[in-house]
């Protein structure tokens, strides 16, 4: 029962700035609201960002109207992890971590600024997919002007394993208006037309913008990119240790929703 976890979460959190409340389709989900008057909105399936209020009150990120919130199918929006895998390969699209349900271990509040950190281990269902032991923990800490996520991915097993991982982030966009600045002169992998065999190239742009179907993956990226997302928003995506990017938008193939965000994400 999504009520009583939350009841029980606020028991064990009693920090200022930090609350668990029932979300959609009743899943849990941590809210942070920080002294400057920002919000965000954490699911603990999935350890899902969905949502990022500043203090003028816009939402700069984006779900998908299709979102399912049903604890079985990833939710389709915010800040979804990709890990142990990022796109297709020998386990499920983008790995299990979106997949699963995050644990809670710790929050504070610094100066009106709240943190909580959330973690996720293996199990069975994990080794059918990924024979590995592993600790991901994922903190999120927000203030007036600026949220910050830290993913670490601890290997607890007595044998080494390689993984790929992304934070697939969407930004609420006006698609025709959204620009990215920074990442001229890195090589690209444009998955378009065919996925399975990426174009290479070298971006020549100063100013990428999405003017159709947009899939490519940008190698050894800036640790700063700027993202006008069209609406009147610059946003600065500064990383460290993510070294690549990838820009998406699914244009006509998802024409419900396609106008209305677009896909800056930080990659590894």
């Amino acid at each position: 029962n999504a009520a009583i976890t939350a009841e029980k979460l606020n028991q064990e959190i009693g920090c200022l700035g930090v609350k668990a409340e029932e979300g959609e389709g009743k899943l849990p989900k941590i809210v942070l609201k920080s002294s400057g008057g920002s919000e965000v909105e954490i699911y603990l399936f999935g350890g899902c960002i969905s949502s990022w209020k500043i203090p003028k009150g816009n939402d700069l990120l984006f779900v998908r109207p299709d979102a399912v919130f049903n604890g079985q199918k990833p939710i389709s929006g915010g800040i979804p992890h990709c890990f142990p895998q990022f796109g297709p390969g020998p386990m499920q699209q983008h790995g299990f971590a979106r997949n699963m349900t995050w644990l809670v271990v710790s929050s504070s509040n610094i100066e009106g600024n709240p943190t909580v950190t959330l973690e996720l281990k293996d199990n069975t269902y994990t080794h059918s997919m990924w024979d590995f032991n592993f600790l991901a923990t994922y903190k999120v800490t927000l203030d007036s002007d600026r949220l910050s996520t830290e993913l670490m991915i601890k290997n607890t097993d007595n044998k080494a394993f390689s993984f790929t991982a992304a934070l697939h982030t969407y930004f609420r966009a006006s698609v025709t208006g959204a620009t990215v600045n920074g990442l001229k002169g890195c090589k690209t992998l444009s998955k378009f037309p065919d996925p399975n065999n990426p174009i290479e190239g070298v971006e020549e742009r100063e100013v990428v913008n999405f003017p159709g179907f947009v899939d490519c993956i940008y190698l050894d990226a800036p640790n700063k990119l700027l993202l006008e997302n069209g609406l009147g928003n610059t946003i600065s995506i500064e990383n460290k240790n993510w070294e690549d990017a990838v820009l998406w938008n699914p244009h006509m193939q998802m024409e419900a929703c396609y106008k209305d965000f677009v896909c800056v994400e930080n990659a590894k």
